[in-house]
């Protein structure tokens, strides 16, 4: 199915018909088929939503560049649409950028809440990181010196060499979005929680360092974290079986 809002459109699916409801966000550059393994176990019992971001699986790609509020808006708005009340959101990655505003600045209230590896805590820059930026805006400047004809193909090489590969992957018109997305902390959100909360986390993920874990533990009131040993930023496709599991226990728990 297709959700069209104001500024975006995207692909969704829905599982199962049953009175409580999952709500999953993935993370950036993923899409549904990820969670499949944990959809098809707990669709019997439970009625799931999942979605694919603008520009991913069966999304269109946006015309205009966003930023995390538009997607936490429109996604309210089809919360509303699909008359999603009081759900239990599970976020992967990028996924917990967005239930961050969704359940503070968007009123949007949700039963629990279980945060996988998830991003939104801006720091400060590693020395290596803050030269190489230094580095490249002089590059950028010199390539400006360059004839007009040379400039455009240059500053593209310039580019690609010093962005990451998610960055280079992108489609041109959402590299901008990436940009606006990965510029906001979201720490200020993610205290405001109110919600039941479960935090899961890879001992081993260089994306989302572990550190992130134990910060949103110590900020967001009440809620307890479950380390994986050895696990990437992708803990819970490494460890699905154990996931799926915490996840029921988690599920059954009274808040």
């Amino acid at each position: 199915m297709i959700f069209q809002g104001k500024k975006i459109s995207f692909y969704y699916e829905k599982q199962g018909y049953q009175k409580n409801t999952i709500v999953i966000l993935p993370g950036w550059g993923n899409t549904r088929n990820t969670f499949y393994y944990f959809i098809n176990n707990l669709k019997e019992k439970y009625t799931i939503y999942i979605l694919d971001y603008p520009g991913f699986g069966k999304s269109p790609v946006p015309k205009k560049e966003l930023t995390i509020d538009d997607y936490a808006e429109e996604i309210k708005e089809w919360f509303l649409k699909e008359k999603i009340e009081n759900p239990i959101i599970i976020a992967h990655s990028f996924g917990g950028r967005i239930v961050s505003l969704l359940t503070t600045t968007y009123q949007i209230h949700a039963k629990k809440i279980l945060l996988i590896d998830v991003a939104g805590i801006k720091r400060r820059k590693k020395l290596k990181i803050f030269l190489k930026e230094k580095i490249y805006k002089l590059l950028k400047l010199l390539i400006k010196r360059f004839p007009k004809k040379y400039q455009k193909k240059q500053l593209k090489k310039l580019a690609e060499f010093f962005s990451s590969s998610d960055y280079r992957n992108l489609p041109t018109s959402m590299k901008k979005t990436f940009q606006n997305i990965i510029q906001k902390d979201l720490r200020n959100q993610y205290q405001e929680i109110k919600s039941d909360v479960l935090i899961l986390w890879g001992e081993k993920d260089f994306d989302t360092p572990l550190k992130d874990a134990f910060l949103l533990k110590k900020i967001i009131k009440d809620s307890e974290c479950i380390v994986y040993k050895n696990a990437s930023h992708y803990s819970y496709l490494e460890n699905p079986y154990l996931t799926l599991k915490i996840i029921e226990a988690f599920l059954k728990e009274k808040t």
